[in-house]
């Protein structure tokens, strides 16, 4: 019982992590209403910056490793914010209006050059940041067996699910949120009563980009590292994830992928793990496939 229990608890990051990035990709999903691969790809990109930045801020700059950790949270949430921005106001948003289908071809495009511009700038270098928070916290103790989570699991649960919450309010109570429930409905009614569709489209995916770069930066503190490679199937499993909870309900997502997060976890723990991932995916279609509903998307 003790070990399952530590095993639920090391889910919990896992999880938070897989719910703060279905829930962004259901923002930008609700407008393009395309699967797009760039939102992993972003999410890569955003920890590959942070580690760089945060490099050049220690080796360069000479600035103690708080502020150096600041330097780079900033200046990879600017690069993600301005991906975000020019994706959505250049790419996307011009390709939905025309041609909806080409915008899976642009995220893949978008997805090439994200992933040789952070190789390029960091010379294919593997840079990697100093353990942070590792001691192990006690969160309880069964007949002698003490559940733990390191101090940077526990902040980092915390921070994604703060995410999650703000992203939830704005969605549920904020004039901007309205607006892209509106434009998620349909773009040309919500035109034709006032709402600026063009504007509430960039801003959605500006802010799935942010939360995919926020996401980023706070993983690399947990793994210490981020490479395309991890992003690119973290970005895969959410796109599936958001297809079997539903994309118009970014909270619907978000659960999804905290159940997958813990049954990843809990395979891990009882399975061979060589199988984990052709398990997960396996699952994920098995679930799309059952669950499948028959809609009309334009």
């Amino acid at each position: 019982m003790a070990y399952l229990l530590q095993q639920l608890a090391l889910s919990l990051p896992l999880a938070a992590l897989y719910a703060a990035l279905a829930f962004g990709y259901s923002i930008a999903f609700g407008v393009t209403k395309r699967a797009d691969l760039a939102y992993g790809a972003i999410f890569a990109f955003g920890g590959q910056i942070y580690v760089l930045f945060v490099d050049t801020g220690w080796n360069e700059l000479r600035l103690v490793l708080p502020a150096a950790l600041g330097f780079g949270v900033m200046v990879s949430l600017a690069y993600t914010a301005g991906v975000g921005l020019f994706a959505g106001r250049h790419i996307m948003a011009p390709l939905v209006r025309v041609s909806p289908n080409s915008v899976i071809v642009a995220a893949l495009g978008l997805l090439v050059v994200l992933m040789e511009t952070a190789r390029l700038a960091s010379d294919s270098r593997d840079l990697w940041l100093p353990p942070m928070l590792s001691a192990p916290v006690t969160l309880a103790e069964i007949g002698g067996y003490r559940i733990t989570l390191t101090g940077m699991q526990m902040a980092n649960t915390a921070l994604f699910l703060l995410l999650i919450a703000t992203g939830h309010m704005v969605i549920t109570r904020s004039r901007f949120g309205r607006a892209w429930k509106a434009v998620t409905d349909d773009p040309l009614a919500a035109g034709l009563c006032g709402v600026n569709s063009r504007g509430v489209f960039i801003g959605a995916y500006v802010a799935a980009a942010l939360i995919a770069g926020l996401s980023g930066i706070i993983a690399t503190n947990y793994y210490g590292n981020m490479d395309f490679g991890s992003g690119l199937m973290f970005g895969l499993k959410v796109l599936l994830i958001a297809a079997v909870g539903g994309y118009g309900e970014p909270w619907k997502s978000a659960g999804g992928a905290a159940a997958l997060g813990v049954g990843e976890t809990l395979w891990g723990a009882y399975a061979p793990f060589l199988w984990r991932d052709l398990a997960v995916f396996s699952m994920l279609v098995l679930v799309l496939v059952i669950s499948r509903r028959e809609r009309v998307i334009p």
